[in-house]
């Protein structure tokens, strides 16, 4: 009897939270063994050759000396990419489709939450005010994103779906039907310059981190607002709140942190001008991003081709 190949699921997730993971996992490929490290044997260890992981230990990893690839169950793999040594072995990051358009979705919702001027409208129920403020059409709002990987394409698609003006801004030259879409130097000072709320999805990078510092915070457009969906370090926290304590820019909504969760101490929670999200713009799907997994692992079982894995050099 041919025994099951076995795949190590690699967490420092709690129980709880790994379970919901593993049963997906585990019911989309069930010709596999899918376990966590501590519950195989040192046979097992040697014969796995894929790992999935989620902000592993490093020394897990380097307790599976078959491994031949690892896939992440993040979409994100910066951390994964600076905690591991240099000639792990190749990382595939998730691309799972409902992923793009759950954050598409943020990146809509939260896009008419400033539109249609709901931080204003919220200071002013504390303040017991009632009054109408003008009213700012979608085709009168100019979006600029930074970042059209997968995500922010989506992105992109769902708010000029919506009618409002959008252009993309991309390390390398991109072409998206219907939106502006600008990469360079220049290309980002023009989108900072003349967009009313910009959208961060950038990748976290060697090259992006602190990317939005005060001088190109100070670029933007007097009185936009700021939406970060991508990591907390792409912004520079400091100079975000010194651009809204001085009325340059009017709001900013952060979903991700330096730190997270967010310090109780952070002075992020209680600004008049921040709304703080606990990290919840595109949360993973188990089933889907399961599928996905399994799609990958059985291709490889088939041909022996690693699916197409990170560019360590550009961390994403």
């Amino acid at each position: 009897m041919t025994t099951p190949p076995v795949i190590a699921f690699l967490s420092r997730m709690s129980a709880h939270y790994q379970r919901p993971y593993l049963d997906a996992l585990r019911a989309a490929l069930p010709g596999e063994i899918v376990a966590p490290l501590a519950q195989l044997s040192a046979s097992q260890r040697a014969q796995a050759a894929i790992a999935i992981v989620a902000n592993p230990d490093p020394a897990d990893v380097a307790a599976l000396p078959g491994l031949r690839w690892i896939q992440s169950l993040w979409a994100g793999v910066e951390s994964l990419v600076a905690a591991l040594a240099p000639d792990s072995p190749p990382i595939v990051r998730l691309v799972d489709p409902e992923m793009s358009r759950t954050m598409a979705e943020a990146v809509l919702a939260w896009t008419y939450y400033l539109q249609r001027d709901m931080p204003r409208y919220a200071r002013q129920q504390t303040q017991r005010v009632w009054v109408q403020q003008p009213y700012r059409k979608p085709s009168q709002t100019s979006v600029g994103l930074l970042g059209l990987g997968e995500l922010g394409q989506a992105a992109a698609m769902r708010l000029r779906e919506a009618g409002f003006v959008v252009c993309g801004w991309s390390r390398s030259p991109k072409t998206l039907d219907g939106v502006e879409t600008l990469s360079g130097q220049d290309g980002l000072d023009l989108m900072l310059a003349t967009s009313d709320i910009v959208v961060s999805l950038i990748p976290l990078t060697p090259q992006t981190r602190s990317m939005l510092d005060a001088v190109r915070l100070g670029r933007m457009k007097q009185g936009a607002a700021l939406i970060n969906f991508s990591r907390g370090p792409v912004v520079v926290t400091n100079a975000l709140l010194d651009a809204l304590d001085r009325g340059h820019l009017s709001h900013a909504v952060l979903d991700v942190f330096d730190v997270e969760p967010l310090p109780i101490d952070s002075s992020l929670w209680d600004h008049p001008h921040v709304t703080v999200l606990p990290h919840i713009s595109a949360p993973t799907d188990h089933e889907t991003a399961a599928q996905v997994i399994a799609a990958n692992i059985r291709a490889f079982r088939a041909t022996g081709q690693i699916p197409g894995n990170v560019d360590l050099a550009r961390g994403y």
